[in-house]
């Protein structure tokens, strides 16, 4: 089925007062040549919105700046922090690729003169994806929490032996994992850690999480794909030293086997400006080189 737009309204920005949308500028100051690259592009931006906050840090409190979008400088993962950034209050991105893949920051430098304007005029759509909450609770008590967008993992740590790993789906034990590590990502997150652990492609708009063993210790064990409306949890009976819940490529909590890491719908939604000429089977072409693609190549 052909993607359709999310129920947002197509332009959500074009009630504003003054007929032009506020937005913030975000990016990830330490990466190489940004601040030059921001300064250059910002008399571009600047004719098309009126920007309210400018942070390349990721410290500003979002909570109480009110904007329409955002245009995040960077690459993936400086649109994963902004998301993060966001918390609860998540507005629409728009993803200025300064990094190498821009599989979420889609729209190049060379491009956004004239791809603002149109997504100013509505010629373009935005889609809201899955987000989740990852929780570790000991004795039913929450000792550590975030939002996510990715994935959640949890890695063996030093000293590197393999793991036991307990899946539970609605409080039921769905199976025991022999792996190095075992992965829970959204269909955004597909194409990240659990793609390079073996994991499906799923198409981003899609409600439902990827279970990914890393390196399990069978061949029997294949990902599997279940209703984001579910209840998951990972408990490791005998972690590692070093055994860790890393969210989003992001350290969450040094697992002890009292924890139990619970991962859940979260209520906010991830919102992705995607410009006109672009679709999700053209991105993986260009992004990821899709087996599909090289496929057929090879047929001809």
């Amino acid at each position: 089925m052909p993607d359709t737009p999310a129920s947002l309204p197509p332009v959500p920005w074009t009630a504003t007062s003054n007929g032009r949308p506020r937005a913030l500028l975000l990016g990830s100051g330490d990466r190489p040549n940004l601040r030059a690259e921001a300064a250059r592009l910002r008399p571009i931006i600047d004719q098309h919105v009126d920007v309210v906050l400018e942070d390349f840090q990721y410290q500003q409190d979002l909570a109480g700046v009110e904007a329409d979008l955002a245009v995040v400088l960077g690459g993936d993962g400086s649109i994963l922090r902004a998301a993060l950034q966001m918390q609860e209050k998540q507005i629409p991105i728009l993803g200025v690729n300064l990094g190498k893949l821009g599989f979420l920051a889609s729209v190049s430098p060379a491009d956004l003169p004239h791809v603002l304007p149109e997504v100013m005029l509505g010629e373009c759509r935005i889609f809201e994806h899955l987000m989740f909450l990852c929780s570790v609770l000991q004795n039913e008590k929450t000792v550590a929490e975030t939002l996510g967008l990715n994935e959640v993992a949890i890695l063996t740590g030093p000293p590197f032996s393999l793991l036991n790993a307990d899946l539970y789906v609605d409080s039921e034990l769905a199976t025991t994992y022999a792996c190095d590590g075992l992965i829970i990502s959204t269909p955004v997150g597909s194409t990240a850690h659990s793609l390079s652990a073996g994991g499906p492609i799923l198409r981003k708009t899609l409600s439902a999480f990827v279970i990914c063993p890393i390196g399990p210790h069978t061949l029997t064990v294949r990902p599997v794909v279940d209703s984001a409306d579910r209840v998951y949890e990972m408990v490791v009976p005998q972690p590692n030293e070093g055994t860790t819940v890393v969210v989003d490529g992001r350290p969450l909590w040094q697992l002890t086997p009292a924890d139990r890491v619970r991962v859940v719908r979260a209520r906010p939604t991830f919102k992705l400006i995607e410009p006109r000429g672009q679709s999700y089977y053209r991105t993986l072409r260009d992004k990821l080189g899709w087996a599909g693609h090289l496929y057929q190549g090879s047929r001809q």
